[in-house]
C-alpha cells in the first residue's frame, strides 16, 4: 500500500499544476509571455550594456556583442503574440490601454526600437564609444515608447 502514496501524491500535485495552467486565460498567457521577453532584454541591456556605456562596469567586447545579440533577438519577441486584444486586462500589466487604441503608433514605436536593438546587436562588440552611443539611442527609443505606452 505504500508504494500507492508517492504516485497519488503525484497525481495530485500534477492536478493541481494543470488545474492552474488551465485556469490561465489567453490574455494572461500573452501577458506573461511579453513580460518574460521583456523582462530577459531588460536583464541583457540595463544589468549588463548600459553599465558598461556608463562605466559602471569594465567593457568587455565578447559580453556586449553576446547581450546585445540577446537584446537585437528578444526585441522581435514581444509584439508578435504579447499583445493581443483583451490583454489589456488580466494578470498584473503596466500596459496602457492607449496600446490597443493606437495600435498604429504603438507599432510604430516597436519597430523603431527594434531597429535601434539590431544596430546594437551589430556595434556592441566593436568599442565601447560606438557602443555606448547606441546604447543612448536604444534607450532613447525605448523610452519614446514607454512614456506613451507603459504605466509607471
Amino acid at each position: 500500500m505504500k508504494p500507492v502514496v508517492p504516485v497519488v501524491i503525484a497525481l495530485a500535485v500534477a492536478g493541481a499544476f494543470s488545474a492552474a495552467v488551465a485556469a490561465q486565460t489567453p490574455a494572461d498567457r500573452a501577458i506573461k509571455y511579453r513580460q518574460s521577453a521583456l523582462s530577459t532584454m531588460g536583464f541583457h541591456f540595463f544589468g549588463i550594456l548600459a553599465p558598461m556605456a556608463k562605466g559602471d562596469r569594465p567593457y568587455d567586447a565578447q559580453v556586449a556583442a553576446r547581450s546585445a545579440k540577446f537584446v537585437a533577438e528578444l526585441s522581435e519577441m514581444p509584439w508578435h503574440d504579447g499583445f493581443p486584444a483583451g490583454s489589456e486586462t488580466g494578470a498584473p500589466t503596466k500596459a496602457k490601454p492607449e496600446i490597443w487604441k493606437d495600435k498604429a503608433k504603438f507599432e510604430d514605436l516597436a519597430k523603431a526600437m527594434q531597429a535601434e536593438a539590431v544596430k546594437l546587436g551589430q556595434v556592441a562588440g566593436t568599442d565601447l564609444a560606438t557602443m555606448r552611443a547606441q546604447v543612448q539611442a536604444t534607450a532613447k527609443a525605448c523610452t519614446n515608447c514607454h512614456d506613451q505606452f507603459r504605466a509607471r
